[in-house]
Protein backbone atom coordinates (compact mmCIF):
# COMPACT_ATOMS: atom_id res chain seq x y z
CA UNK A 1 0.00 0.00 0.00
CA UNK A 2 2.87 2.42 0.48
CA UNK A 3 3.86 2.08 -3.12
CA UNK A 4 0.46 3.29 -4.46
CA UNK A 5 0.94 6.24 -1.83
CA UNK A 6 4.46 7.27 -2.78
CA UNK A 7 3.92 6.69 -6.23
CA UNK A 8 0.68 9.00 -6.28
CA UNK A 9 2.84 11.74 -4.58
CA UNK A 10 4.62 12.95 -7.42
CA UNK A 11 1.66 13.45 -9.98
CA UNK A 12 -0.16 15.50 -6.89
CA UNK A 13 3.03 17.35 -6.26
CA UNK A 14 3.42 18.23 -9.88
CA UNK A 15 -0.20 19.36 -10.71
CA UNK A 16 0.02 21.70 -6.91
CA UNK A 17 2.62 22.84 -8.61
CA UNK A 18 1.14 23.68 -11.85
CA UNK A 19 -2.33 24.94 -10.04
CA UNK A 20 0.13 27.71 -7.95
CA UNK A 21 1.94 29.15 -11.08
CA UNK A 22 -1.25 29.54 -12.98
CA UNK A 23 -2.74 31.13 -9.97
CA UNK A 24 0.21 33.46 -9.88
CA UNK A 25 0.04 34.46 -13.11
CA UNK A 26 -3.40 35.11 -12.42
CA UNK A 27 -2.91 36.82 -9.68
CA UNK A 28 -0.80 39.00 -11.36
CA UNK A 29 -3.55 39.81 -14.02
CA UNK A 30 -5.76 40.89 -11.57
CA UNK A 31 -3.14 42.85 -9.97
CA UNK A 32 -2.86 44.73 -13.60
CA UNK A 33 -6.61 44.91 -13.99
CA UNK A 34 -6.48 46.74 -10.79
CA UNK A 35 -4.07 49.00 -11.79
CA UNK A 36 -5.38 49.87 -14.99
CA UNK A 37 -8.83 50.38 -13.84
CA UNK A 38 -10.57 51.55 -16.04
CA UNK A 39 -13.75 52.00 -13.00
CA UNK A 40 -13.47 52.09 -9.60
CA UNK A 41 -15.75 48.80 -9.27
CA UNK A 42 -13.16 46.97 -11.54
CA UNK A 43 -10.44 47.66 -8.99
CA UNK A 44 -12.96 46.21 -6.27
CA UNK A 45 -13.49 43.23 -8.50
CA UNK A 46 -10.07 42.53 -9.21
CA UNK A 47 -8.85 43.04 -5.30
CA UNK A 48 -11.64 41.01 -4.07
CA UNK A 49 -10.50 37.77 -7.28
CA UNK A 50 -6.67 38.55 -5.96
CA UNK A 51 -7.81 37.81 -2.27
CA UNK A 52 -10.11 34.71 -3.29
CA UNK A 53 -7.28 33.55 -5.35
CA UNK A 54 -4.29 33.78 -2.45
CA UNK A 55 -6.85 31.98 -0.53
CA UNK A 56 -6.64 29.22 -2.91
CA UNK A 57 -3.08 29.06 -2.98
CA UNK A 58 -2.73 28.93 0.57
CA UNK A 59 -4.72 26.13 0.86
CA UNK A 60 -3.03 24.06 -1.63
CA UNK A 61 0.22 25.03 0.13
CA UNK A 62 -1.20 23.60 3.10
CA UNK A 63 -2.10 20.70 1.20
CA UNK A 64 1.54 20.31 -0.21
CA UNK A 65 3.29 20.61 2.65
CA UNK A 66 0.48 18.93 4.87
CA UNK A 67 0.84 22.06 7.63
CA UNK A 68 -2.48 22.48 9.07
CA UNK A 69 -1.65 25.50 10.49
CA UNK A 70 -1.82 27.06 7.26
CA UNK A 71 -5.49 26.40 7.15
CA UNK A 72 -5.98 28.79 10.10
CA UNK A 73 -3.83 31.54 8.26
CA UNK A 74 -6.31 31.27 5.01
CA UNK A 75 -9.54 31.69 7.43
CA UNK A 76 -7.91 34.49 8.76
CA UNK A 77 -7.22 35.89 5.54
CA UNK A 78 -10.16 34.88 4.30
CA UNK A 79 -12.16 37.47 6.74
CA UNK A 80 -9.57 39.84 5.99
CA UNK A 81 -9.83 40.19 2.50
CA UNK A 82 -13.34 40.29 3.20
CA UNK A 83 -13.46 43.16 5.30
CA UNK A 84 -10.63 45.25 2.76
CA UNK A 85 -13.55 44.79 0.35
CA UNK A 86 -16.60 45.93 2.29
CA UNK A 87 -14.51 48.65 3.57
CA UNK A 88 -13.06 49.68 -0.05
CA UNK A 89 -16.99 49.56 -1.28
CA UNK A 90 -18.01 51.81 1.43
CA UNK A 91 -15.50 54.16 0.62
CA UNK A 92 -16.28 54.18 -2.91
CA UNK A 93 -19.82 54.53 -2.43
CA UNK A 94 -19.33 57.71 0.22
CA UNK A 95 -17.60 59.33 -2.84
CA UNK A 96 -19.77 58.51 -5.37
CA UNK A 97 -23.03 59.64 -2.98
CA UNK A 98 -20.55 63.05 -2.25
CA UNK A 99 -19.61 63.49 -6.28
CA UNK A 100 -23.73 62.76 -7.09
CA UNK A 101 -24.68 65.37 -4.51
CA UNK A 102 -22.57 67.83 -5.62
CA UNK A 103 -23.48 67.58 -9.20
CA UNK A 104 -27.03 67.69 -8.53
CA UNK A 105 -25.95 71.13 -6.86
CA UNK A 106 -24.25 72.35 -9.83
CA UNK A 107 -27.16 71.85 -11.97
CA UNK A 108 -29.36 73.59 -9.51
CA UNK A 109 -27.23 76.38 -9.70
CA UNK A 110 -26.75 76.78 -12.98
CA UNK A 111 -30.64 76.81 -13.52
CA UNK A 112 -30.92 79.48 -11.46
Amino acid sequence: MENISTALEKPYHVLFAAALIFLAIMVVLCLVRAIIGPKVADRIVATNMMGTMIMVMIAILALMLEEGYLVDICLIYAMISFLAVVCLTKVYMGVYQERKMKKKEKERNDMD
